[in-house]
């Protein structure tokens, strides 16, 4: 018998949330279904895989809304440093970007170490690789 694998498999990284964060960030991946299908749909299925924490038990070094993140782009070996963020908090000026964006959706509730192939909004496959996380300030 011979069978050609169509798609490969990807050994997806764990994502562990703050339970408190779940109900918002389902409200906001479900309020994108319209403008972005696609994205919507992968948010909504990391959330479904994630496992969630009472917010004392999340590791420091988990990324969460507010932590500042630093990440390389495998495909290219750039290293960027970014904070996730709410929308209404994205600022690409600042480094702030949306946990609504194809890179904040990859990054949301890993680890250091952890590396996750993400669609670019020109649908391009890449991975990237969490180097650092510090969690999010409390000042």
């Amino acid at each position: 018998m011979n069978t050609t694998p169509t798609t490969e498999r990807v050994r997806l990284p764990k994502v562990i949330l703050d339970k408190t964060l779940i109900n918002r960030l389902e409200s906001l991946a479900s309020s994108m279904m319209r403008r972005s299908p696609t994205l919507a749909e992968r948010m909504m299925e990391e959330l479904a895989r994630a496992k969630l924490v009472a917010p004392e038990k999340l590791r420091s070094d988990i990324v969460t809304i507010g932590s500042a993140v630093t990440y390389r782009d495998l495909t290219s070996d750039r290293i960027r440093t970014v904070v996730l963020c709410y929308p209404e908090d994205e600022d690409i000026d600042q480094n702030r970007i949306s946990v609504l964006t194809p890179v904040g959706v990859a990054l949301l509730g890993l680890s250091a170490g952890a590396t996750i192939p993400w669609l670019t909004r020109d649908d391009e496959t890449r991975t990237l690789e969490v180097l650092t996380v510090s969690p999010p300030s409390t000042v």
